[in-house]
């Protein structure tokens, strides 16, 4: 690793609040303490007119919020309780991250190495989009342009060269799966028994496949109809006219919050009329079961179960776990990477007046040294000369700069 003064990434920070120290319900309130009344840009730019942080880019999700920032002061419980105008509970309990220990978190986070779903890669995303909103509200100057640039290509060279990504963990997502295993038609009629959020992300992978054919059965009918509504020949009925139903189905979804099974022996017969259980598919993603053990013993369909795909998710996932530690590997790299680059955009800074005054130089030199003689210089001996000095201008100008960093490298 390139060696640095300690002091040359101290001034970059971190303070967050994550599902690792603290509830999503109190990351919820500190979220909409920054972003409520759509005051947020308000609140970042207070922090840089009162001299709290020079630059800053702020972040959240459901399970995150994250300030970077840098500042030479120091960060304290008295600087978190100034970040807003008013006293929010979680302010004190933000954590504290300085340097490359800041600098590492921002690039476990845009990996998803540090996600509560490890390797979903919709965290890149949405903090690219959050660096865009900052960089244009005049947030972001060059020290975080930097490490926000090398966190997406730290995350990008996560996800081409490890695993983290591969087998999903969602229990929606390795139902679809599964049924795709079965292939059943697009022409299916498929049964929803449910409207919750689990069936909502079930209709979305429905209408990616291009299934058209969805009745839906929910306790409220206006929430069957809605999700109904999403597909060409949809329809909707109230859970309790379920059964006197008889459209028949060929793929049953059923996730509902009933204490008791939903689809008894009886029901499914109901269901079921005059057809035969046989190729039937039931996708039970209800906790707890909605398809009744009974149910399972006494018809011959093919049965996917939530207990199943949870223990799929997990299978998955503990794949994905191990997948980081050849993460970290490429952390480290980007890491060492990322303090060479800083470190010769600290000379490139510090050299930026070298050009002005290489300028300045040839200036006095043409106008006030050696004025006499060159105006005793016919034209194409002086065009020359202007040509040779111009010359030697632009070498002189990038000379230093590449010797700055070769020396870099060397070190």
């Amino acid at each position: 690793m390139a060696v640095s003064t300690p002091s040359m990434l101290q001034h970059f920070h971190i303070l967050t609040l994550t599902h690792r120290n603290a509830k999503l319900k109190e990351i919820g309130e500190l979220v909409a303490a920054f972003e409520g009344q759509d005051g947020l840009r308000d609140r970042l730019t207070r922090l840089k007119d009162r001299g709290m942080v020079d630059e800053v880019f702020y972040a959240s999700t459901c399970n995150r919020l994250l300030l970077l920032f840098t500042t030479e002061r120091t960060i304290d419980d008295s600087f978190k309780r100034e970040l807003l105008a008013e006293p929010v509970p979680g302010l004190e309990h933000l954590r504290h991250l300085a340097g490359l220990r800041a600098i590492k978190h921002l690039y476990e986070v845009a990996g998803s190495i540090d996600s509560l779903v490890v390797g979903e890669r919709q965290i890149l995303g949405q903090l690219r989009e959050c660096q865009e909103r900052c960089r244009s509200w005049g947030l972001i100057g060059d020290d975080l342009r930097i490490i926000t640039n090398q966190s997406v290509l730290a995350a990008k060279d996560i996800y081409a060269n490890t695993r983290i990504g591969e087998k999903s963990v969602s229990v929606v997502s390795l139902s679809m799966q599964e049924l795709k295993r079965h292939a059943p038609s697009r022409k299916s009629r498929i049964l929803l028994v449910g409207a919750g959020q689990t069936n909502v992300l079930v209709t979305k992978f429905l209408r990616k496949q291009e299934y058209t054919n969805v009745t839906v059965a929910n306790r409220t009918l206006e929430r069957a109809e809605q999700l109904a509504a999403g597909f060409p020949n949809g329809h909707a009925l109230r859970l309790a006219d379920l059964d006197t139903y008889r459209g028949g189905f060929d793929v049953l979804f059923v996730c509902t919050a009933a204490a008791q099974p939903l689809i008894t022996p009886e029901r499914l017969a109901a269901l079921l009329g005059e057809e035969s259980a046989t190729g039937k598919i039931i996708v039970d993603l209800g906790v707890p079961a909605d398809v009744a053990e009974a149910t399972v013993q006494a018809y011959d369909f093919t049965y996917i179960s939530i207990e199943h795909l949870r223990v799929l998710a997990q299978e998955n996932m503990d794949f994905r776990r191990r997948e980081i530690e050849l993460a970290q590997a490429i952390v480290e790299r980007h890491l060492e990477e990322t303090e060479t680059l800083y470190q010769t955009r600290l000379i490139e800074r510090a050299m930026s007046h070298v050009p002005q005054r290489i300028k300045e130089v040839r200036h006095t030199a043409v106008n006030k040294i050696f004025r006499k003689e060159l105006a005793d210089l016919d034209p194409d001996t002086r065009e020359l000369m202007d040509r040779m000095m111009l010359y030697m201008e632009k070498r002189c100008i990038g000379i230093p700069m590449q010797a700055a960093r070769e020396a870099v490298l060397r070190v």
